[in-house]
């Protein structure tokens, strides 16, 4: 039996548009004599729907869309997933369900055993976990169907598991010979190497070939990689589609062999390449077609611009370079020069005769000159209003720059720098920034060199330096991972060889900005635990975790 892979980037409720996806790789399938064409997890209405799910006109369109799906699609059999009723009087009133089609029938049909409520999943807000785990007969194959969390609770990987039957398990036992595995599984560096020998284990453990089909493309904040696969009974990889792009590969029951196309190499590469598909995504699919930056000559903003101009092209980013009296010339050049590497536009708007009319407003209030925070965070607000403004005349997303090591400690400002559309590399370490900088720069210096090798500033007051106030970036990121990522406690942070007045600063100060957090632009999932969906805590509480 030749079975394609397909992967596809829906869009959240974009159902003509999704289900058309559908039916042109079902042609593409087709005409290379497949016998069966797999989809990803709620492919219908695209993943996560989140509380859509309770709309009762989204759910219908979704059940509407799906049975023109199975009217449609014939020649070939159809796996794919959608959001099915629960009949029952009892219960959540979903289920998220993977059914096989073919010439306008229903041949099988399975709910989602294992529902995850952690992280960026909430599935057991909307779905009732189905019981029901048999394998069925579809032409020379007894077929063990599954859906993304059912295979992710094997009791020789897992030490910890979520539910005490084994779908896998119950399925194998009753005979299976194939498995298939319809997902959405989010991206986030690191995980590849998990999925690998997750999958490759239990296609070996059992000796039965493994396929799974995984979304792709990037939905809010949430990014696929797709990079959907099918392992042969013996654990190894035989085909793979590529990552962050729709692609579709096939493969042969018969001979076990199919197409492996390339990936990303690294973790750097496959974060860069993630965060541009979610910047392009997040544009389009909110409509937006230009985007626009406030370029300062820093490293974050250098960054941003890079990723922009991937995502949207360089004739739909326009730079907005904001310099004050603190502003170096060392970060005029680099403005400039990045700008024209970049070739786009970089327009100047200084902010001193606005700074000053600020202070000038306020200084019968504040009384006596003085200069603290104060004055640097209305220099930042000031700026966060002039892109704003940029963004209301001419339609631009305005992309705000800062990254996790900053939005963790909370060194950065409410309505200013934290202003924004998207926050493109917020979930992004200060020393990773410097990482996915080299790499932009492996094959020509877009970035410059001046960028990557100076100390990083705010420029909000002089000679200010980042390293003033928090701790090398080196060390602020080894304990932000550990405590943030790995959610270890201030003890044990501070026995991997942390300074413990450090830890007890860096802690003091994740816990006491949550506020800011919350009303921070959403930002890109790349790491394993990012603010927003990944870690939700309250902005009000007294407790503290300090050695």
């Amino acid at each position: 039996m030749k079975i394609a892979l397909a992967q596809i980037n829906p869009t959240i409720g974009d159902f003509q548009q999704n289900t058309q996806k559908m039916m042109g790789f079902i042609e593409k399938a087709k005409g290379l004599s497949c016998d069966l064409i797999i989809f990803s997890e709620l492919v219908i209405s695209g993943y996560p729907p989140q509380d859509l799910l309770e709309r009762r006109n989204f759910v219908a369109a979704n059940f509407d869309n799906f049975h023109k799906m199975v009217e449609s699609g014939r020649g070939i059999g159809v796996v794919c997933g959608f959001a099915d009723k629960n009949p029952g009087q009892q219960g959540n009133p979903l289920y998220n369900s993977a059914v096989l089609f073919e010439e306008g029938k229903l041949l099988h049909q399975v709910h989602k055993r294992l529902l995850p409520a952690c992280d960026v999943f909430d599935e057991t807000r909307y779905f009732e976990p189905g019981t029901e785990c048999s394998p069925f007969f579809y032409k020379d194959s007894k077929i063990g169907l599954t859906i993304c969390e059912d295979i992710w609770d094997d009791k020789d990987f897992f030490s910890k598991r979520h539910d005490p039957v084994d779908p896998m398990a119950r399925m194998i036992k009753q005979g299976a010979d194939l498995i298939i595995n319809i997902s959405a599984s989010p991206y986030f560096a690191g995980k590849r190497e998990l999925k690998l020998d997750v999958l490759g284990n239990i296609a070996k453990k059992y000796k039965v070939p493994l396929l799974y089909v995984n979304q792709v493309g990037g939905n809010d904040t949430v990014l696929f990689d797709g990079m959907s696969m099918a392992f042969d009974s013996t654990g190894q990889m035989a085909a793979r589609a590529t990552d962050f792009e729709e692609d579709m590969v096939v493969f042969d029951t018969e001979t076990q062999k199919g197409e492996l196309h390339p990936i990303t190499q690294t973790s750097t590469e496959s974060m860069l390449k993630a965060l541009i598909t979610g910047t392009r995504d997040y544009a389009h699919k909110c409509g937006f077609k230009k985007a626009l930056v406030g370029i300062s000559g820093g490293i974050d903003s250098a960054l941003t611009a890079c990723i922009a101009v991937k995502a949207l092209g360089k004739e739909n980013v326009l730079g907005v370079f904001m310099p004050s009296q603190y502003t170096s010339q060392q970060s005029y050049e680099d403005a400039e020069n990045l700008a024209r590497n970049l070739q786009i536009e970089l327009v100047h708007i200084p902010i001193g005769p606005v700074f000053d009319g600020f202070l000038q407003t306020l200084s019968p209030v504040f009384g006596e000159p003085s200069y603290d925070v104060t004055e640097q965070n209305i220099q930042a607000r000031i700026r966060a209003t002039l892109l704003m403004a940029l963004s209301n005349k001419f339609g631009h997303l305005v992309l705000s720059t800062g990254n996790k090591s900053e939005l963790a400690a909370g060194y950065c400002t409410l309505y200013g720098d934290l202003s924004g559309g998207l926050a493109v590399i917020s979930d992004v370490p200060k020393t990773v920034v410097y990482e996915l900088a080299r790499l932009v720069n492996k094959e020509k210096n877009v970035i410059p060199a001046s960028i990557i090798q100076r100390a990083p500033s705010a420029e909000l007051k002089p000679d200010q330096k980042d390293q003033d106030d928090l701790p090398p970036y080196e060390i602020l990121d080894g304990i932000l991972e550990a405590y943030v990522e790995e959610n270890k406690g201030p003890d044990e942070i501070t026995a991997m060889g942390f300074n413990p007045a450090i830890v007890r600063e860096t802690i003091f100060r994740v816990d006491r900005n949550e506020y800011k957090r919350y009303q921070a632009p959403p930002g890109l999932k790349v790491t394993s635990r990012s603010f927003g969906y990944g870690r939700k805590y309250p902005m009000a509480w007294k407790w503290q975790d300090l050695i």
